[in-house]
């Protein structure tokens, strides 16, 4: 069996495609851009269905991919990615909306349920586990039940889009700070904001 790679994954979910570009439900690929773009780093074809590149943090090799298979069936991607590297799943954060957040609040676990995300699901099925991070990011929860569909594939509003910068960037942050210090202490930081 091949040794454990020491590489870390981050994933951010999101639906390929211009009109969906800037929804509510893309908030994990924009952070993996806004991260991709700090780095100086571009996204290429993956040899699956993601973009991917490979940048340094702190000294760590980090794989950033973006799933091209649509937000239900983000498992299939991630798998191909986790086996082909051989990444080890303490070593994996999924970046993804949250509906039950209010906008801009940030959630770091170490594991966890998909909590009704179809996306997160897709990966848990895939991985046969729930034992990977998880950063999720509030997109807010204004909606009528009925309409979930249509307020996470919305745009930001023009008022929330003057937040956005700040909420992408203290994401990045969040997600700078799971390699550097760790889950737990990063979770100690990001869910006391």
């Amino acid at each position: 069996m091949p040794a454990m790679s020491s590489k870390y994954l981050l994933v951010g979910l999101g639906n390929p495609g211009l009109k969906y570009r800037k929804t509510r439900h893309n908030v994990g690929w924009i952070v993996i851009d806004r991260l991709a773009k700090q780095m100086g780093s571009r996204f290429k074809k993956g040899r699956g269905p993601y973009e991917i590149t490979e940048i340094s943090i702190d000294n760590n090799s980090v794989i950033l991919i973006k799933p091209l298979t649509f937000m239900n069936n983000s498992g299939q991607a991630v798998a191909e990615v986790v086996n082909y590297y051989n990444i080890e799943l303490s070593r994996l954060l999924v970046i993804l909306d949250e509906i039950e957040l209010s906008l801009g609040r940030l959630r770091l676990r170490a594991q966890g349920s998909s909590g009704g995300h179809n996306g997160l699901g897709s990966i848990i099925q895939h991985l046969n586990t729930k034992m990977f991070a998880r950063l999720r990011i509030g997109i807010g929860t204004e909606f009528a039940k009925k309409d979930m569909t249509k307020f996470v594939l919305s745009n930001f509003t023009r008022n929330e889009q003057k937040e956005l910068d700040i909420i992408i960037d203290q994401a990045v942050d969040a997600v700078r700070s799971f390699i550097a210090d760790g889950v737990d202490k990063a979770m100690n930081t990001i869910n006391s904001l």
